[in-house]
């Protein structure tokens, strides 16, 4: 019977870059050997790099200290490059020398595998400095308060959502399946955002409200029947002082979705007048009257005629409209130019005989015949 030998295959099995240590630092050291001229340059090329993000991150310091009392746009660069991290610029030499300098495969992949993290935390990093800058710098502007202080909370809000998306993104540039992470998101985003829809409803109204400035604190507006100043601009809701003097606490959604007159950005308020005379002014004076309301209206401060005619033939009364127009936001300014205005003209009509209409009924007598007959000779 035939020896048999017995063969035995040695299966080598390649493990992950993290269980084999000495592998990876001696592939390491032949590749230094190899390339030492190649690492110099690559080396160089990144010194520059990494003194321009120093650089950079000094200026964003600069600015902030330059502008530290005011919500300034350039503040807000400022501190989005003052936040460039340490770790960042290290990860950032180390893929450039890895570049240039041809690192091996297994040097390769355990720098871009740093550098894919650094790079989208600090992008995260960037992205929510200038978010919130945005914010404050519009609240401090328009002087919302209420935003100024739930800034924390829409801090915090902004911080979970980036890294959230920071996160899911790392692990898609590494590789791993990222859809069920999404999914959970997705699912866990749609529960949150149904139980508390009127909490997020609000504060994204206020969010527009901080952007889109339709009004702001201060300013005196009109929505449905309710007229006031605004007091206050909070994250939920916006607190307005009624014209009859009580305080209207109105949701910023509801508020958004109604329209909204903002009579402080008036830079007039034109008053529209009815002026009746009886039929029996003369008609000399009639075609006086457009001018004489110039002369009236014009000889107050602030006021211009717009126009002045004679409208209609009213059933006891010629209908004259006159329209002026108050150079002024303030209301009680326009009011009291308002009063003067309709003082003069009283004046100046009983100067001039012109008498205001009011209804009457005049009967007359007449004759079987069809004469007028005066029943009191």
């Amino acid at each position: 019977m035939p020896n048999s030998t017995a063969v035995t295959k040695t299966t080598t099995v390649r493990l992950p870059i993290e269980s084999r240590p000495d592998e990876l630092l001696r592939s390491s050291y032949d590749w230094a050997v190899a390339h030492t001229t190649q690492i110099i340059f690559a080396s160089i090329v990144a010194g520059v790099v990494v003194a321009l993000l120093l650089g950079a991150k000094w200026a964003g310091g600069w600015l902030m200290t330059r502008y530290a009392s005011s919500n300034h746009w350039r503040r807000i660069i400022g501190g989005a490059l003052a936040k460039i991290r340490l770790w960042f610029i290290v990860a950032v030499a180390a893929q450039l020398v890895s570049l240039f300098a041809h690192a091996p495969d297994d040097v390769a992949k355990v720098v871009y595998f740093v550098f894919v993290i650094a790079t989208t935390l600090q992008a995260a990093v960037f992205a929510r400095e200038i978010i919130l800058g945005l914010i404050e710098y519009r609240a401090a502007a328009t002087d919302h308060s209420g935003l100024q202080s739930a800034i924390g909370i829409i801090r915090l809000l902004v911080t979970i959502v980036l890294f959230a998306v920071a996160i899911v993104l790392i692990l898609g540039n590494l590789g791993v399946n990222v859809t069920g992470l999404i999914a959970g998101l997705g699912v866990g985003g749609i529960a949150i955002g149904l139980a508390a829809q009127g909490i997020f409803a609000d504060l994204f109204a206020a969010l527009a409200i901080l952007f889109d400035r339709p009004f702001r604190k201060g300013d005196s507006i009109k929505v449905d029947t309710l007229s006031g100043t605004v007091e206050d601009i909070g994250l939920k809701s916006t607190r307005i002082r009624a014209i009859t003097g009580e305080q209207v606490i109105v949701a910023n959604k509801q508020l958004l979705e109604k329209e909204i007159h903002n009579l402080a950005r008036l830079s007039k308020r034109r008053t529209v007048v009815m002026l009746g005379v009886t039929y029996e002014t003369p008609v000399d004076l009639l075609e006086r009257l457009p001018q004489i309301m110039r002369e009236i209206v014009e000889g107050c401060d602030d006021t211009k005629l717009v126009r002045c005619g004679l409208m209609k033939f009213g059933d006891s009364s010629l209908d004259f409209e006159l329209q002026y127009d108050v150079h002024s936001e303030d209301y009680d300014i326009v009011f009291a130019r308002r009063h003067v205005v309709h003082i003069a003209i009283l004046k100046r009509f009983a100067e001039l005989g012109i008498a205001f209409a009011y209804p009457v009924q005049v009967g007359y007598t007449a004759a079987p015949d069809g004469r007028f007959v005066n029943p009191c000779p």
